[in-house]
């Protein structure tokens, strides 16, 4: 299966453009949004392509041609506003949505925020960012998009455990972003994780069992 990661240059990005690279089932195409960017990809021997989610669904698709799957891991950062996060969390996502509908690119994995889908447990501090997850999430599940919604709890950049717990509401919790990656290579072809979306926090089962027992 080739893999078309968006956000292939941020935290989670990078630790599954490695996974993907070094896979025995998987290929792997990064989007990036800096030129400057794709020298270190393709020093590592990994596909790259230069496209912002502010362009065109059309921009997204010529990008993408050719690939499986797409995984959705961008965000705006904590550092931009408001205009951004909806421009890039929601906006690019749905623009990614909408790309992949039009390649016929079923399979579809979307990085969201943990309890997203529960505006109760929203974090006050993020809101806009919680309201674009929301919503971006909203339009994968209205798709015919073979989907898999994950909502990481509190990212930290630890050495991976290879260790999780999963399941469609959990109390908050941390997990790496390493695990996040090795969460989203193993849901690539998890059949149980099809059309469904779930909480992610560390814990004590190896990601196969867990995904499986969702």
């Amino acid at each position: 299966m080739k893999v078309f990661v968006v956000g292939a240059n941020g935290q989670i990005g990078k630790h599954l453009v490695d996974l993907l690279k070094d896979s025995q089932e998987h290929s792997v195409r990064a989007m990036i949004r800096k030129e400057e960017q794709r020298k270190q990809f393709e020093k590592n021997g990994i596909e790259s392509t230069v496209v912002s989610l502010t362009g065109t669904v059309e921009e997204i698709v010529n990008a993408a041609k050719g690939c499986d799957a797409i995984v959705f891991t961008a965000g705006s950062g904590g550092s931009t506003g408001a205009e951004q996060t909806l421009l890039i969390d929601l906006d690019g996502a749905v623009k990614t949505i909408e790309a992949a509908e039009n390649l016929g690119i079923n399979r579809f994995i979307m990085v969201s925020a943990f309890q997203a889908n529960n505006r109760e447990n929203w974090n006050e501090a993020i809101k806009p960012y919680y309201v674009a997850k929301h919503y971006a999430d909203r339009a994968l599940l209205q798709s015919d998009l073979i989907y898999t919604i994950i909502r990481p709890g509190g990212l930290v950049n630890e050495p991976g455990t290879g260790k999780v717990t999963a399941a469609e509401a959990l109390e908050r919790g941390p997990i790496s972003r390493e695990d996040v990656a090795q969460t989203i290579l193993a849901s690539l072809t998890e059949e149980n994780t099809y059309k469904r979306s779930f909480d992610l926090i560390s814990g004590e089962t190896a990601i196969p069992e867990a995904l499986r027992e969702i």
